[in-house]
């Protein structure tokens, strides 16, 4: 018998599939899929200021009696979203995976010309020659979230959540296939 899931948060370090995973859970169990990046960016890659997306990670989970997240922004979510759901999904797969995942999207929304939220676009400059490199960061945050997010994790509002965290993208199908259709 499988999982009823109904509020999952999806993390993982960049590249490692959160926004993917997230919608494929969203799928399985008839719920609502919130990308944070879109809360996150405004225009010409501006962050936005941490009460306004707080305020739209809120509108966004309201109403919704099944929702899946992605995205990290731990130390602004998690009193919002991961106290609130009741699966938690941590894709820590290894960094050459990742890596080469964030390589070959990164390539392909460069030759794309992929528009992401608020009409951003990567660009080559910055994700390879710069000091907010996406790979930089993949590179940088993996350390720190397999530090952090045991942590985050261990926290006693987050007791009836259920957590999954998965080393292989096999690991996670297989609980994926588990997953029981919603019922009406």
């Amino acid at each position: 018998m499988g999982e009823h899931p109904q509020r999952v948060v999806v993390l993982g370090v960049t590249g490692s599939g959160k926004t993917t995973a997230a919608r494929r859970i969203a799928d399985a169990i008839g719920a609502h899929h919130i990308e944070l990046d879109a809360l996150y960016w405004e225009p010409n890659w501006t962050e936005a200021e941490i009460p306004v997306f707080q305020q739209r990670v809120r509108d966004a989970i309201v109403g919704h009696d099944r929702w899946v997240t992605d995205g990290g922004y731990a130390s602004h979510v998690i009193d919002i979203t991961w106290v609130r759901a009741d699966t938690i999904i941590w894709l820590d797969y290894p960094l050459r995976l990742t890596m080469w995942r964030l390589f070959r999207r990164t390539t392909t929304r460069l030759i794309r010309r992929e528009q992401l939220w608020q009409g951003n676009n990567e660009s080559f400059r910055a994700q390879f020659l710069s000091r907010n490199s996406l790979f930089l960061w993949a590179w940088t945050s993996h350390k720190k979230y397999q530090q952090s997010y045991p942590h985050h994790l261990a926290r006693p509002d987050l007791a009836l959540a259920t957590i999954h965290r998965f080393h292989t993208p096999s690991a996670f199908h297989h609980w994926l296939t588990s997953l029981e259709p919603p019922t009406p």
